[in-house]
This record gives structure tokens, C-alpha cells and sequence, in this order.
């Protein structure tokens, strides 16, 4: 199993700050470092365009770049460029996002996800392999070419985040794999593996890659952690999408899903992830002082 590193949005110490993480993610071994694509943010796929010609050594991937927002040949474009930037070493991770940011705040229709899904994949496959696409689905139109770099060179892998079955299978007939968040390993080993992957087998494809996203603290005070997941991660207990996957898992919320404890405790939830089929885990640290943050990052550095 690869390990990740959830990087954070442009905050203290902005960019270079950035640059350290991204650096120190690579010295450490770790395999790929992801940025999300986080609503009235810096752009994440600009930043890692960006790390690619800062930070040698290490994958760099967006977890997630939300699709309504930008049509197939943006993304598309963005992608390609950001790959060749990367030196091939960039990863795009996409995904819905959710029915109260894309009608609230970007003033979308959230009609039939599903389908939306289906044509924007339709569309944007093609573009980024360097292929002529010709789609024309209910909601997404896309005729042309992208011709950024060579096509062998510039072509990232793209992941789509699902949680649902119907999603899943999607992602499985025709993605790189998927990267989940707010899903726990009961729910990985008896949902999301087996039903991608089935997928992805009846189409004749390769076995799908699981990326798994987990916040994430090597601590004493497992009590004073906890408290401050249930405030930081407190969203996602209330997005329908997360709270299926939460449900599911029976747990209260995202707090109960934090990988939180010494190290053994950390190792011993790590290695039910591996069981249950993830491919690589995305760490997320949260940890609020310097002693567990260097302790968090060590313990990752030990997974390699």
C-alpha cells in the first residue's frame, strides 16, 4: 500500500510553506502528495503545476477538482498542462462535489448527477488521452482535440471520487480508480472495493486503484483529538453523501472515523485499510501543536 499526504490550502506561509510540505512529503519516501480543490481557494491543479518543477521525487494529485464548474476541455487542457509541467507525474482526481455548492453557490442544476457524470467522463477521457472527442450528451457537448505536449507524455491518470454503488461502477468501467473520503474500512472491504472492481473487471480493465482519504493524529490525548475532529471535520457529517458512507460504517461522525492514538493504534487501523483492498492511504494531519505534528509525520514516514 503507497502512502499519501493530504497537503492544506494556501494558508500560513502560503506558497513556500507549501514547497516545505511538498518537500519534506518526498524526502520521507511518501508516494504522492494531494491538494483539494476547496471553494473560493487558490487553484489546486495552478499549485501543483507549480510543485512540479519546485519538488522533484514525489506524485502530485488533486483530491478532488470538482466538474460542474469546469467543462471537459478546461479540464482537460489544465490537466495535460499541469502533467507536463509535473513531468508525468501528476494524478487527476475529480469529482461531483455536492448538491449545496454546485446549485447554492455556483447557481448549477444538481439534476442526475449520475448522469452528469457519465457525459463529462464521456467527453473528458478522450481529451485527455490526446484523442478527437466527439460527445454529445443531454447537458455536455465537447467535439475537438487537446494537443498539450506530447499525447504518451501528457495523458495523467484520472480518479473519480465515489461512494455510491452506481458511481463506483462508473468509476471502475472507465478510471485509473477511485479516492474516497469519510469511508471507513468495514465499509471499503464490503462496498467500495468489491463493487469498482467488479466493474472494472467486466470491462475488461485493470484492477482499480483505492485511495483512501483519513484524517489522521499520532497522539496521547486521544480524548483532546477527537473533540477537535467532531469541530473541524463537523461538515462532513451532514453532507448526505458522507453521511450514507458514515451510516454505513455505524458510526455518530467523522470524529469516530479519525485515525487517532500512538503508534500501534495508528498501525493496527493502517493495516485494516490494507486488508480491506486500499492501495494507497491519504493522511490528512490535523493535529493543533508541533510535537504531534513531527510525531504524525514520522509515524508516516515509518509506513513506507
Amino acid at each position: 500500500m503507497d502512502i499519501g499526504f493530504f497537503g492544506g490550502s494556501l494558508g500560513r506561509g502560503g506558497y513556500d510553506a507549501m514547497v516545505s510540505a511538498a518537500t519534506e512529503a518526498a524526502d520521507a519516501g511518501l508516494h504522492t502528495f494531494w491538494l483539494s480543490q476547496i471553494v473560493g481557494e487558490a487553484d489546486a491543479m495552478t499549485l501543483l503545476g507549480a510543485l512540479g518543477r519546485d519538488v522533484p521525487g514525489i506524485r502530485l494529485g488533486t483530491s478532488v477538482v470538482p466538474t460542474y464548474p469546469r467543462h471537459p476541455f478546461v479540464m482537460a487542457e489544465q490537466a495535460r498542462t499541469v502533467n507536463l509541467l509535473c513531468g508525468g507525474r501528476f494524478s487527476l482526481g475529480i469529482g461531483l462535489s455536492h448538491q449545496p455548492v454546485v446549485e447554492g453557490m455556483w447557481g448549477m442544476s444538481f439534476d442526475k448527477p449520475l448522469r452528469h457524470a457519465r457525459e463529462y467522463l464521456d467527453a473528458l477521457l478522450p481529451l485527455i488521452q490526446g484523442d478527437d472527442t466527439r460527445a454529445k450528451g443531454e447537458t455536455i457537448i465537447a467535439r475537438g482535440r487537446v494537443t498539450v505536449g506530447d499525447p504518451d507524455d501528457a495523458r495523467p491518470p484520472v480518479y473519480l471520487a465515489a461512494l455510491g454503488p452506481q458511481m463506483l461502477k462508473l468509476a471502475g468501467r472507465t478510471c485509473q480508480g477511485t479516492i474516497t473520503w469519510m469511508t471507513g474500512a468495514r465499509t471499503l472491504a464490503s462496498h467500495t472495493v468489491p463493487t469498482i472492481t467488479e466493474a472494472a473487471a467486466e470491462a475488461n480493465r485493470p484492477t482499480p486503484e483505492i485511495v483512501a482519504g483519513f484524517p489522521m493524529w499520532v497522539t496521547d490525548d486521544v480524548d483532546h483529538a477527537r473533540e477537535r475532529a467532531a469541530t473541524v471535520f463537523e461538515i462532513y457529517g451532514q453532507l448526505p453523501s458522507y453521511r450514507a458512507m458514515l451510516d454505513r460504517e455505524g458510526l455518530d461522525g467523522p470524529a469516530d472515523l479519525t485515525i487517532v492514538g500512538d503508534e500501534d493504534t495508528c498501525a493496527g487501523r493502517v493495516e485494516e485499510l490494507r486488508a480491506a483492498g486500499v492501495t494507497q492511504l491519504s493522511a490528512a494531519m490535523f493535529a493543533d501543536n508541533a510535537e504531534d505534528t513531527a510525531r504524525t509525520k514520522a509515524f508516516l514516514a515509518t509506513l513506507i
